[in-house]
């Protein structure tokens, strides 16, 4: 499965230029670019990213998986999905880019609430600047952060980042890359 979803996020997620012309949300330009919304929206995406993180946090104690919307979104969805498939569902939540600006004005949608432990997801890593924010929230709400999966790590320093964030908050999860940058790149040779 993970061999299928590598051509996957090559074939329609995976952008190059010899020019560095790809503006990333870190404000830098790359000669490669990655828009996983291509893979984790399409049937046989979700189907292969729900059956490969289900079984990366089958064993783990959590609640819930997310992260910051939008990319979070459709993989926390197909996981927890093919959680319930599987006899052991796992909540999908989302947390917001900015508060609610009405009703409970909450930064995060879903069934879970502080005490509860989850893993957190994101599509693309660079920096991991998304990924602490979503893990900023879930720390202010009380939410214990187990886990961290990222579907695809640019290999930049995000993986760091994060790692040394998460011991800053005090959760001693770990984190792992579905897929990095270098295994796609071994298909464009």
């Amino acid at each position: 499965m993970r061999d299928r979803l590598i051509r996957l996020i090559y074939e329609r997620a995976f952008k190059y230029s010899e020019e560095p012309i790809f503006r990333l949300v870190s404000g830098g330009l790359s000669q490669y670019y990655f828009n996983c919304k291509t893979v984790t929206l399409s049937p046989e995406g979700m189907y292969l990213i729900g059956n490969i993180i289900f079984d990366m946090i089958a064993n783990l104690d959590v609640k819930g998986i997310g992260g910051l919307t939008l990319g979070a979104d459709p993989i926390s969805n197909a996981v927890a999905y093919t959680s319930y498939l599987k006899g052991k569902p796992i909540e999908s939540f989302v947390v917001r880019k900015k508060a609610k600006e009405h009703g409970t004005m909450q930064w995060i949608e879903g069934n879970i609430k502080q005490d509860d432990s989850v893993v957190v997801v994101d599509d693309v890593i660079t920096t991991g600047s998304s990924t602490i924010k979503a893990i900023t929230r879930l720390k202010e709400a009380g939410i214990f952060v187990k886990k961290v999966i990222v579907l695809v790590d640019r290999q930049e320093g995000g993986r760091e980042n994060i790692l040394k964030f998460l011991a800053e908050c005090g959760f001693p999860a770990e984190l792992e890359a579905v897929v990095l940058r270098d295994d796609v790149m071994q298909l464009k040779r």
